[in-house]
């Protein structure tokens, strides 16, 4: 099967590659299934396109947030395991959502660091974790000089 998309025109769905999303993403709960898609001429792209193949013309870009030198440390609860089918650590991906952020007439790319999606990659089932409050322990990891 292909889908057309915006950025990549027609893309063939290989069905073994489609993650489901049994809750949707926040404000688009009716796309469920969704396919990584990127620029096949580089080995390790820095971000992906999550392509929705309920709605071919909803995409969003994401990427891992080490890239961005944030990492997480995220409590899941019973049910978001249970709907993760109770992953191995090494089978997690958490991946961040950007967004285009628009401040004093200038636009900006921004991640979203409060609804990271978290990813069953062996079993290819996620979810977008809504975290009302976030208590960070980030780690500034290139600073020239000792603090």
């Amino acid at each position: 099967m292909k889908i057309e998309t915006y950025l990549f025109g027609a893309v063939e769905v290989i069905p073994e590659k489609v993650i489901n999303f049994p809750n949707g993403l926040v404000g688009f709960e009716q796309n469920k299934r969704f396919m990584l898609v990127h620029d096949e001429g580089r080995a390790q792209p820095v971000s992906y396109t999550l392509q929705s193949l309920d709605d071919p013309a909803i995409a969003f870009q994401i990427v891992d947030p080490t890239t961005l030198g944030f990492n997480y440390e995220l409590a899941l609860s019973d049910a978001e395991n249970a709907l993760l089918q109770t992953p191995a650590a090494e089978d997690i991906a958490v991946m961040q959502v950007l967004f285009k952020q628009e401040e004093g007439g200038r636009a900006a790319i921004a991640p979203n660091l409060r609804a990271p999606l978290v990813i069953n990659t062996r079993l290819r089932v996620g979810l977008q974790k809504v975290m009302e409050s976030m208590q960070p322990n980030i780690t500034l990891s290139n600073l020239s000089s000792p603090v």
